[in-house]
């Protein structure tokens, strides 16, 4: 298969890394990463960037700066000149393993516009329970001939390289996603930076009576007419984050590792 950049290797510690990296804001001093990921207290500034550097060999996604400090590369891309891809996924149940992707709905997002779209229907490989096919109308005949997600997993990283992914409920869809992805390419993950736009909603938007989709799209008249189908809730999810953009852009927020750690510091009055 074609090699791709927006692969990594799934090490646990160097997940483990980057979580810790982004609560700090984004780096820290090797020593530290040694100290709370690898467990290795007391090691000089030298000793402690060779054993971070061994750990993340492979993964672009960290770096090591002036051969003390250890950075997330990908995060402190401008929120203005970054491509995001809004994506939503349809699955035949909520927990993986056993449930799969049955539906991809993804839009390009450049400069405060869509730019284009991927979307398509995935053969799962089992069957759709009853509740999940009434709740989306997604049946397993529309499935049957449907292609599998392995016939699609080139056109998805090709449409996804090089973006920030945005979803709403990032987690459930970056995890169905990279599981998928594990399957076809093994110890392997998506390294794509990703924003969630419930979080993101919560603290731009605090005043909103929830966060669910369907509440804020109402909230800012975004069409919404097939909930629950991927490409319906991913156009009116990218609607929604072209908005969530412009008042984190009031707020000075300008790149994508200052937009995850974002809290609204005034609350609109009622």
């Amino acid at each position: 298969m074609k090699s791709y950049r927006n692969l990594v290797p799934d090490v646990p510690l160097v997940e483990e890394a980057v979580e810790m990296l982004r609560a700090r804001g984004g780096s820290a001093p090797a020593t530290e990463v040694a100290l709370v990921v690898l467990n290795v207290p007391d090691l000089d500034a030298q000793l402690a960037a060779s054993l971070v550097a061994d750990l993340i060999s492979g993964d672009h996604r960290l770096v090591i700066r002036d051969g003390a400090t250890v950075e997330i590369n990908d995060e402190a891309r401008s929120l203005r000149e970054a491509d995001f891809v809004v994506v939503d996924i349809e699955t035949t149940g909520a927990k993986i393993p056993p449930s799969r992707i049955m539906e991809i709905g993804a839009y390009r997002v450049h400069r405060g516009a869509i730019v284009s779209e991927f979307q398509t229907l995935v053969n799962p490989e089992n069957s759709i329970p009853p509740f999940i096919a009434r709740l989306t109308g997604i049946s397993n005949e529309m499935v049957k001939n449907a292609p599998l997600f392995a016939e699609i997993v080139n056109d998805w990283l090709d449409f996804s390289e090089g973006s920030v992914l945005v979803a709403h409920d990032a987690p459930f869809d970056v995890r169905f996603i990279n599981y998928e992805i594990a399957r076809l390419f093994p110890g392997r993950r998506m390294s794509n930076p990703h924003l969630c736009t419930v979080q993101l909603a919560r603290s731009v938007f605090p005043d909103l009576p929830n966060h669910r989709l369907h509440t804020i799209a109402e909230h800012f008249q975004i069409p919404l007419a097939n909930r629950h189908r991927a490409a319906h809730d991913a156009r009116a999810t990218a609607e929604i984050f072209l908005r969530v953009l412009e008042r984190l852009d009031e707020h000075g927020v300008r790149d994508v590792s200052a937009a995850k750690r974002f809290k609204a510091r005034i609350r609109s009055q009622k």
